[in-house]
């Protein structure tokens, strides 16, 4: 795919839309041939080298031409792709009516963070995958884009400031304890509030936001929006006690004993690097995708000169894995000054999971792609810097237990490649934290909280959900398992009550 320059796409929907004005009506098939707008973005050897959010937006003519593209099917499956339930189609129409107001009132009915998911939600895996006009064209990428006109309304409502506070019921006297500010947190608190109990949200770090907020870029979701999203909340009455290290500074249960919490939501998160067990990971130069995004995202140690945050200047960087945390993170090293940035990884392309759009902003910002291979050990030096990274190259097999082909390594075809960093991107484990202080809470074999249906762990008036249930997942499932847990948290106060 050639690059397009916004000024371009902006042209190309002005004569559309001009096009289906001089229309009385369409017709499904008509819909249905309007080509998916792209999204407008900066130009790739310009916004390699800043920190600004590299999709600039819908433009209103983008926006109303592809939301004309929705054919309001009865049965609308793109919902029951949504983790949180938005009525797709019903905010849809309401941009095409040019009702923004309306059409984002629509998402917040059961989603407070329509600026952040219109950004960094996989849509193509959910209601995108579900989407009707895609479907009919056995075609993806022919689907209606819905994040991006989630995030078009979201956008217009901050930028026209007519961002509403949801409205509180009266105070019914209980009190609930979230810890952990990542989506599922921030939903949770939202959704109790909303029916007049106390909340206090537990944040351990100086910044809310959790993943949102350390584990995703500025160039693809800035801080100022995170904190606009999370003012609502404050808003609302929300408390917010920050630097508060549940575990650590108080104890789970003694939120409750002590503190007389009625209820509590763990949303402690994945927050634990996993790496791969080879040696040479103790050289200087060998980092976690977590630790690297951390200083560079949460601590912003990308502006050198407003910042005292240390990071390693590199030249030669090899990312490990190939999710979106590594592409994330491969990203992030080209900014920062890397000269060669190579995602190493096992699989093929096909089997990369991550987003599609981000491995094609990778691509475009000059990050080399080194499939069927990966290291085995990484060399130092006299002084034990990371010098160089040894691999070894595969071959695809048999699929495995994910679906995906199995990797089988090729004898004899180890080399070396030079690198002076290594930043290991292949997955999280979950926080151990709160789960080693708290021994009532029972956990699977992987270290996630266990919970029933509701949402509730084995401690009773205490519920989990997200990444420390899940394990690293997306920012809308999170969401969903939030809210799922809210309803339970507020029909059980309800019914004390």
């Amino acid at each position: 795919m050639s690059y397009s320059s916004p000024e371009e796409l902006s042209k190309i929907a002005k004569d559309l839309l001009r096009e289906l004005k001089s229309k009385s009506s369409l017709s499904v098939k008509e819909r249905m041939a309007i080509p998916q707008q792209d999204m407008p973005c900066q130009e790739p050897s310009v916004r390699n080298k800043n920190m600004t959010e590299v999709a600039t937006g819908y433009t209103e003519e983008q926006a109303i031409v592809e939301a004309n593209r929705c054919i309001q099917c009865k049965n609308k499956p793109c919902v029951s792709g949504c983790p949180v339930g938005i009525d797709i189609p019903e905010f849809i129409k309401h941009i095409v009516e040019q009702d923004y107001q309306s059409a984002v009132d629509v998402i917040k009915v059961t989603s407070l963070l329509p600026a952040i998911c219109g950004r960094v939600c996989p849509q193509e895996m959910q209601c995108m995958k579900e989407c009707t006009v895609g479907k009919g064209l056995k075609n993806l990428d022919l689907s209606v884009a819905i994040g991006r006109l989630e995030r078009f309304v979201a956008d217009w409502e901050r930028e026209n400031g007519a961002v509403k506070v949801p409205d509180v019921k009266p105070e019914t006297g209980k009190k609930v304890g979230v810890v952990g500010s990542g989506p599922a947190g921030l939903v949770v608190s939202a959704d109790v509030r909303r029916e007049g109990h106390d909340v206090t949200l537990f944040e351990a770090f100086h910044k809310l936001g959790g993943v949102v907020r350390y584990g995703i870029p500025e160039f693809r979701l800035s801080n100022e929006i995170v904190d606009q999203e999370i003012d609502t909340l404050t808003k609302m009455g929300v408390k917010i006690e920050k630097n508060f290290v549940v575990g650590r500074t108080r104890k789970l249960m003694d939120l409750m004993e002590k503190d007389g919490f009625d209820a509590l939501f763990i949303a402690s998160g994945a927050g634990l690097p996993l790496f791969l067990g080879i040696p040479g990971e103790e050289l200087v130069g060998v980092f976690s995708a977590n630790e690297y995004l951390t200083r560079a995202n949460l601590m912003r140690a990308y502006d050198c000169e407003n910042s005292d945050t240390p990071i390693f200047r590199s030249t030669n960087v090899a990312v490990l894995g190939a999710g979106n945390v590594a592409m994330d993170a491969a990203r992030m090293a080209i900014r920062l000054g890397a000269e060669k940035v190579s995602v190493v990884y096992r699989r093929t392309e096909n089997e990369m999971p991550a987003r599609r759009e981000e491995v094609l902003h990778a691509k475009e910002e000059g990050i080399e792609f080194c499939f069927l291979q990966n290291a085995v050990r990484i060399v130092g030096d006299g002084e034990q810097m990371v010098k160089a990274m040894e691999c070894v190259r595969f071959e695809l097999g048999e699929p495995d237990a994910s679906g995906r082909r199995r990797p089988v390594p090729v004898e004899g075809s180890e080399f070396l490649m030079d690198v002076d960093t290594v930043i290991v991107a292949i997955g999280n484990g979950s926080n151990p934290l709160i789960t080693k202080s708290t021994p009532e809470l029972k956990l699977n074999e992987r270290g996630n909280i266990l919970t029933d249906e509701t949402g509730k762990t084995s401690i009773d008036r205490v519920y989990a959900g997200g990444d420390i249930v899940l394990g690293a997942a997306t920012v809308i499932l999170a969401m969903g398992e939030g809210r799922k847990a809210a309803a339970s948290i507020n029909k059980v106060l309800s019914d004390q009550k």
